[in-house]
């Protein structure tokens, strides 16, 4: 009997590639390969003290059961009270939605503001998951390309053009700090986009995981300049500041109508974030703010480490990241003389460049063709693993005789 056919969408579903190249890494590391794993944006800190302490005690007490969709009062109060103290968003309780990670936020995003065919400015390199929720409502994605010699941030211009030439503009994109390359928007272009858009039937997805991770002046959202509340939709997670991954929890900041539409959203999908995981992040929110910050300062150390070892590779150029905990080294003269793509050249690192010791990391490209030609490194391992996972690669990238026979069994990581 034939099976019904999978939807068009469903057989066009993209990944976050992090996800697929961590599982090939476990796989290796289970078969007795020591790989370093660079891959995926995790912390290697424990969950914050305070929540790892109220989330025991509310499963004590038995908070295992529903709760509201929009998620629990006294999360969403203490959610706002952050906002507002440390990003000047004019926030209050009705404002926030709890949702199990950012990732959600995306989705809900795009299910409230996107119809079929209207288009959405996405700056590129970009999260892997962005275009599977603006695809998932018939809308199409326009790129602008982000850059190297600009520090990788977004230029207001690509918005003025995205609002001129798409007949169908409706949203925008934005990341800040940005995952992969570290850049963040300075005041001055979140007000001359703020400015652009402010009035205009346009939506804003402010993604800002990395709000704590900003390591020059301090983080900065769209959602505290005059006006913008009522456009934007701002995205937030525990997982980076308070490196509670595993927890799955996160808030949205939105306009209340915008607010309760996605609590319908979440009603009708999830039900709800489990109150036991609220509680924990709601201690974080309010007690863990000296330890959040101490543990940020750990991370700077470690980017500033990794971009100091890769300095001294040569055919290596490479910023040191504004914020987040990656590091986005060019490696186009690496990959130019190997005949192999970058993302190829990362899979070398995990799979081919020797069989006892391999690192993972991701080819640019995973985040789009603004990506071809750098690494993305997270720093999510002991100092010495960093540094030895750059001795690693400085190595491998002259074992020609290995990449030419990785090529063989892999062409589909030959340059073109």
């Amino acid at each position: 009997m034939p099976a019904p056919t999978l939807s068009s969408f469903a057989q066009s579903l993209t990944t976050e590639t992090a996800f697929d190249v961590l599982a090939q890494a476990r796989r290796l590391k289970a078969a007795g390969k020591d790989v370093i794993e660079l891959q995926i944006g995790d912390s290697p800190f424990p969950s914050s003290s305070s929540a790892l302490r109220a989330g025991k005690t509310a499963l004590d007490a038995g908070r295992t059961t529903y709760g509201p969709s929009l998620g629990l009062p006294e999360f969403r109060e203490a959610a706002a009270r952050l906002v507002q103290e440390e990003f000047q968003i004019p926030a209050t309780g009705e404002n926030i939605v709890v949702v199990p990670g950012a990732k959600p936020i995306e989705q809900f995003f795009c299910e409230a503001f996107l119809e079929p065919g209207d288009e959405v400015l996405v700056f590129e390199p970009a999260f892997p998951t962005y275009l599977p929720n603006i695809h998932r409502r018939g809308a199409r994605a326009v790129f602008a390309a982000l850059r190297q010699s600009q520090q990788f941030r977004p230029d207001p211009a690509d918005v003025e053009r995205f609002l001129k030439e798409s007949p169908r503009a409706k949203a925008i994109f934005l990341n800040t700090p940005h995952n992969p390359t570290g850049g963040v928007a300075t005041q001055e272009d979140l007000a001359a986009i703020a400015d652009l858009v402010r009035g205009k039937n346009i939506a804003v997805f402010s993604d800002e995981p990395y709000c704590h991770m900003v390591w020059e002046g301090q983080h900065r959202s769209p959602l505290a300049l005059p006006g913008m509340l009522d456009q934007c939709v701002a995205g937030y997670t525990f997982s980076k500041s308070y490196s509670m991954s595993g927890w799955r929890l996160g808030f949205a900041v939105a306009s209340v109508p915008v607010a309760n539409a996605m609590g319908k959203m979440i009603n009708t999908s999830l039900s709800c974030v489990p109150p036991f995981v609220q509680l924990a992040g709601k201690a974080a929110l309010e007690q863990d703010r000296v330890e959040r910050d101490a543990t940020m300062a750990k991370f700077h150390q470690k980017v500033a480490l990794l971009v100091a070892a890769l300095r001294q590779v040569p055919d290596v150029t490479v910023l040191m990241p504004v914020g987040t905990f990656y590091v986005f080294p060019q490696v186009q003269p690496i990959c130019d003389r190997l005949g192999i793509t970058s993302h190829g050249l990362a899979m070398y690192l995990l799979e081919g460049a020797d069989d006892q010791q391999g690192v993972a990391c991701l080819g640019g490209e995973c985040f789009g063709d603004a990506g071809r030609g750098f690494l993305r490194f997270s720093c999510a391992e002991p100092d010495e693993r960093l540094l030895a996972a750059v001795a690693f690669f400085r190595a491998a990238i002259t074992r020609t005789e290995r990449v030419t026979q990785y090529l063989e069994s892999h062409p589909q990581y030959r340059a073109h």
